[in-house]
């Protein structure tokens, strides 16, 4: 699917980023800091990462900018409630940078920060594929430490299962 106008874009991110809200939501506080072995990405680092990797890389991508990706760990935000919040502000200036791009913005080739030229339309639609991955690794880790998470779509797939014709 090809972007060709940012309006069509937005709320579909918007709703990709709502899904993503709920689920870091969950996390608990107290575990914010935890991970599943030592050295990997911490929830916290997670939703840093996402928030950072949006306005940092892929937000400055399209604008025709090098990355300035500034990592995931807890000196961009401290604590589950600094965490969420600098998720919500970097998402708020990400999202003035992409209303502003025009339908010729989104034609031009970026260059990403393996050096690899791309449509910037392409570069967003990958941005929404980088926040589904990492989505399900929250989904994942907070199964690990006994938290349920919601299905995505309103049905788990034992739901899904049962209201399905068998043969």
């Amino acid at each position: 699917m090809e972007i060709e106008r940012v309006e069509t874009f937005l709320p579909y991110f918007e709703n990709i980023r709502a899904r993503t809200i709920r689920v870091a939501s969950l996390i608990p506080p107290d575990r914010i800091e935890w991970t599943h072995r030592a050295g990997a990405f911490t929830l916290g680092d997670l939703v840093r990462h996402l928030a950072a990797t949006e306005r940092w890389m892929f937000a400055e991508n399209v604008r025709g900018r090098p990355s300035r990706y500034p990592g995931h760990g807890p000196e961009l935000a401290a604590g589950f409630d600094a965490v969420i919040a600098y998720l919500g502000r970097m998402h708020e200036e990400s999202m003035l940078i992409f209303r502003g791009l025009t339908p010729e913005q989104l034609q031009r080739s970026v260059t990403t920060p393996a050096g690899t030229p791309i449509a910037a339309w392409k570069w967003l639609r990958a941005m929404v594929e980088h926040e589904v991955h990492h989505r399900g690794q929250l989904y994942l880790m907070l199964s690990m430490i006994g938290v349920a998470a919601p299905p995505i779509y309103g049905l788990t797939s034992e739901q899904v299962r049962e209201r399905s014709v068998h043969d």
